[in-house]
């Protein structure tokens, strides 16, 4: 579809999706492209503005992650942060070095609030500063709009060209202003109109679908999460009795989650889908058996899915398309995306195996975050308990058994995960926490139950309060929760002995364990 399109260079930042999503949040689409990217595909992507990120690197060491100095010579606006802003520097003639002082966290930055990218901006704002380098000159041409203590350039504009650069994240939510920055960039400098509306989104979706499909028979993979869910409502819009819903029970989900999704989905439920549930159980089981990687645990279980949907297929007949739930950070994060290394391949993206029995693929939420995905849900009618409910990953629990998938340690998790909300509910605690769950980790340890000596496995608990899901912080469960819940879980749980809570934020861990 044609729209308006901010587009960020990744140069291996860590907050890469983080950009991206505020640039969104200010009705602007935005994408993530690798540095590698050919000037020509820049050009023929033709966006509004460019934004260059963070990265690990120091520019002026050989090797370094890159950019050619036409790309500030082709007449679109761009606004370098941290590692690009000092790139930006380095190519254009400025000088940036190992800075005396590293600058790390929530830091004061005095800034010119006459510049476009400032306005409306507090005069001295707090900001996440994270650098080794700094830049010590900048660019001919350039002006300095923004310093620290120990920062003298901690952004530099050239107005007239529109190019502007800042040793600090906007993006992240320490910076208290920074969606203001962001928005000042992509409204004041690039002149963008805010075009990317949800309703609009659906609607053209939905279009789009139709005329993909025509009189093609559709399969959506359905797994009853979040975006699975959204996906097939919005086919069932577009395209009514040619979809079929095929539910792969696979063993790896909560506790009684198997006949939940069947009750909202399915024959007796509010939508009037044509369903179908597979019990896979044994089948996955056997597949994983003695598999302890967690990437090849994920690939194993993206391909068995496939393969049973393409048994599914043969049996309602001449099934053309496939439709999947996936999302964009599931393409950035496996890989396929900007720059970023690969951190997991998703079971429905960098988990699918290399042939397909389907003639083309559907996923009409690719382009979108997960609020995203939820506002389209809003919108084509789903009620907000289900829009709203906890992320749960398609390969389920099979990245929440640190190890080797058993039917005994799905047992396991299962219970101890259903304490752990039962509880978390109980104590109200279920609407303020963006997610939680239980997971089994491979550790066996020696504890003494009714005086006698055992060795049994430990759980860890995980809860993490997040907006967007890409960063994340601990949350803070009263102690008598977690007392309360650690109890019942030993107690009521058989083979588990001991129980710890995850205090790791994300990063540097994922929401996930594998």
């Amino acid at each position: 579809m044609s729209r308006e399109k901010i587009i960020v260079i990744d140069f291996g930042g860590q907050y890469n999706q983080l950009v991206a999503r505020r640039v969104r949040e200010c009705n602007v689409y935005c994408e993530i492209y690798s540095y590698k990217t050919e000037l020509e595909k820049i050009r023929e992507i033709n966006p509004k503005g460019i934004i260059l990120t963070g990265g690990p690197n120091s520019c002026y060491e050989e090797g370094a992650a890159a950019c050619d100095c036409s790309l500030f010579e082709m007449g679109i606006p761009v606004l370098g942060l941290c590692y690009g802003a000092q790139l930006m520097m380095h190519v254009l003639g400025g000088h940036v070095c190992k800075a005396p002082v590293r600058e790390y966290g929530r830091i004061e930055v005095a800034v010119d609030s006459s510049s476009p990218l400032f306005g409306n901006v507090e005069e001295n704002t707090i900001c996440w500063m994270s650098h080794n380098d700094y830049i010590e000159q900048a660019a001919p041409g350039f002006e300095i709009i923004a310093h620290t203590s120990d920062c003298p350039v901690a952004a530099v504009q050239w107005k007239e060209r529109q190019l502007y650069g800042i040793q600090f994240h906007p993006e992240v939510l320490h910076t208290i202003e920074g969606t203001k920055m962001l928005s000042n960039f992509v409204y004041q400098v690039c002149g963008c109109a805010g075009d990317w509306k949800m309703d609009a989104f659906v609607e053209n979706t939905i279009n789009s679908i139709r005329k993909t499909v025509g009189n093609g028979k559709v399969l959506c993979a359905l797994s009853g999460g979040v975006d699975s869910s959204v996906a097939a409502v919005m086919l069932s819009k577009a395209v009514g009795d040619q979809l079929t819903c095929v539910f792969v029970d696979h063993g790896l989900l909560r506790k009684n989650e198997g006949d939940e999704v069947e009750e909202v989905f399915g024959p007796n439920g509010p939508y009037d889908l044509h369903f179908i549930r597979v019990n896979a159980q044994e089948r996955f089981y056997r597949k994983l058996k003695g598999i302890e990687e967690p990437e090849q645990k994920r690939k194993i279980i993206g391909e068995e899915f496939i393969r049973v949907f393409e048994e599914e297929a043969k049996k309602i007949g001449a099934v053309d398309f496939l439709v999947q739930g996936t999302i964009y950070p599931d393409v950035v994060e496996s890989g396929l995306g900007g720059e970023s290394a690969v951190i997991k391949s998703h079971h429905n993206v960098g988990g699918l195996p290399d042939f397909v029995d389907f003639k083309e693929i559907l996923e009409p939420l690719r382009d979108l975050f997960k609020d995203e995905v939820r506002r389209a849900g809003l919108e084509l009618g789903i009620p907000h308990k289900l829009v709203y409910r906890q992320p749960f990953p398609g390969p389920g629990l099979g990245i929440r058994i640190v190890g080797e998938v058993t039917a005994e340690k799905v047992r396991m998790v299962q219970e101890a995960d259903a304490i752990y909300r039962e509880e978390i509910a109980r104590a109200g605690l279920d609407k303020s926490i963006g997610q939680y769950f239980a997971a089994l980790t491979n550790m066996r340890s020696v504890g003494v139950m009714g005086d006698e000596r055992t060795y049994d496995y430990a759980v860890a608990l995980r809860a993490v309060s997040t907006v967007d899901f890409m960063t994340a912080e601990v949350a803070q469960i009263p102690w008598e929760v977690l007392g309360r819940v650690a109890n019942r879980i030993v107690n009521e749980v058989q083979n588990v002995s001991r129980v710890l809570y995850d205090v790791t934020g994300k990063p540097p861990a994922t929401i996930e364990f594998e």
